[in-house]
């Protein structure tokens, strides 16, 4: 990420000849946000005294303490490009602050840096990279999205079958005009589903990138008559969407997982992150698998995992070692899903390698078999574990588990909580096409 300051903002702005500044930030449940202001405003912004109502964002504030100040981080700033060169349109993501100027504790940005500042004095700078899925769908005829998808292509096909190859080019190339570098794009699984990956970075841009990622595929999407979603699982018998993260840590230059004398290449800073990933991950899931949908993917079957257990050599594990080495070794936590909000998801899983390196929480040995095939006794007798069922079962680890609240802070463990258990409760208490197909002749 380019290193801006607000002097390089305005020059920019004057040279590039935008005319609207969108101040972006995110909700507690991953939702963009954003003020627009004319170009006129812009000094006004980078100088933090541009204020919004909080009690208007979900999750955020009561209407008694709503005023809120955002203060613009330089280096995000981008120009969207498939707005008029004429009267651009760029955008700045920005940090959520209290009138007393300290920084809003409901702000999920401000709950990542809070995890990074941790990691930072223990030594440790986190690198993340994340592959995002998502399906592209038809509209109806009054624009309105449905689950029709656009072709019957598989895994890595290419034209005539993979219709949405035009699409997800433009998408890529839009991503790269505005900084990213992207590293592989192709048609995923299931039909109508795609992928696009970005190179690692740091924790922080990171989250940013997948933010304006998510932003991006969905504006190209519209303009190519499509509506790209990256709900968990939008339809019942084919592969859902996850968002495998890949993570390491650094010391410095250096690769902190990596160890060339151990016979793996896994260092036991590497080992004790993976512990106490798989230690916490149960509540983890409430944040990185935050809607009902998201565990309709989470069922055996559709290569998404089940059971708490790493490895090596197959995907069916939570956790997968990739093969390379030295500067790229990672983990890949294969269970976030891209409905998650990545601030908050990133935050959760550094505090909880953190407090595995701190304790020194050894993980159980490997498992390279296909546990997909194991019978329970087999998974019991090696100590191999689940991932919560559906969303009330993670909400209820999450309420057990005072690490990961700690990460979260009281304001978003408060609020989160508050609507997700209004959201589970919601759901419970409908009555679902299911039923009625199932039962209303019946009894």
């Amino acid at each position: 990420m380019a290193q801006l300051t607000s002097n390089d903002v305005r020059q920019l702005v004057k040279e590039l000849g935008v005319k609207f500044i969108r101040l972006q930030f995110t909700d507690i449940f991953g939702i963009l946000k954003n003020v627009a202001i004319p170009v006129e405003q812009l000094d006004k912004a980078l100088d933090g005294e541009l204020m919004f109502d909080g009690s208007s964002i979900e999750g955020f504030v009561r209407i008694e303490e709503s005023d809120m100040y955002l203060r613009p981080d330089p280096s995000t700033f981008v120009v969207f490009p498939w707005r008029p060169r004429d009267g651009g349109v760029a955008r700045l993501i920005c940090d959520v602050y209290n009138p007393d100027g300290t920084p809003f504790e409901g702000d999920p940005r401000y709950v990542l840096k809070r995890a990074l500042a941790e990691a930072r004095e223990m030594g440790f700078t986190m690198h993340v990279g994340p592959e995002l899925e998502f399906f592209l769908f038809h509209v109806d005829s009054e624009g309105r999205p449905t689950t029709n998808t656009h072709d019957r292509a598989g895994y890595f096909d290419l034209t005539p079958v993979d219709l949405g190859e035009d699409a997800r080019r433009d998408m890529v190339l839009t991503l790269e005009q505005m900084g990213f570098e992207i590293e592989a794009s192709h048609h995923e699984v299931a039909p109508g589903q795609h992928e696009i990956d970005f190179k690692h970075s740091d924790a922080l841009d990171c989250a940013d990138k997948i933010m304006t990622f998510k932003f991006v595929v969905r504006t190209i999407a519209q303009r190519h008559g499509l509506h790209a979603s990256f709900m968990p699982k939008p339809i019942f018998g084919i592969n859902g969407s996850g968002m495998h993260t890949n993570m390491s840590l650094f010391r410095g230059e250096e690769n902190a997982f990596y160890d060339p004398s151990s016979p793996d290449g896994l260092s036991d800073t590497c080992r004790y992150f993976i512990g106490g990933l798989m230690k916490h991950i149960r509540a983890i899931a409430a944040i990185t698998n935050p809607t009902v949908n998201s565990y309709k993917r989470l069922v055996a079957g559709y290569e998404a995992p089940v059971y708490i257990a790493w490895s090596f050599r197959n995907r069916s594990p939570l956790i997968r070692i990739p093969a390379k080495r030295g500067l790229s070794t990672r983990i890949e936590l294969r269970s976030p899903d891209p409905s998650c909000n990545p601030y908050l998801a990133l935050a959760v899983c550094l505090k909880a390698g953190l407090d595995g390196i701190k304790n020194k929480i050894a993980p159980p040995p490997p498992c390279d078999r296909n546990i997909y095939e194991m019978s329970p006794k087999e998974r019991e007798e090696l100590g191999i574990g689940c991932l919560p069922e559906n969303l009330k079962e993670a909400l209820d680890e999450l309420e057990r588990d005072e690490l990961i609240k700690e990460a979260l802070g009281p304001h978003v463990y408060a609020r989160f909580m508050e609507a997700k258990r209004i959201e589970w409760d919601r759901y419970r208490t409908q009555v679902h096409p299911w039923e009625l197909e199932e039962y209303l002749t019946k009894y």
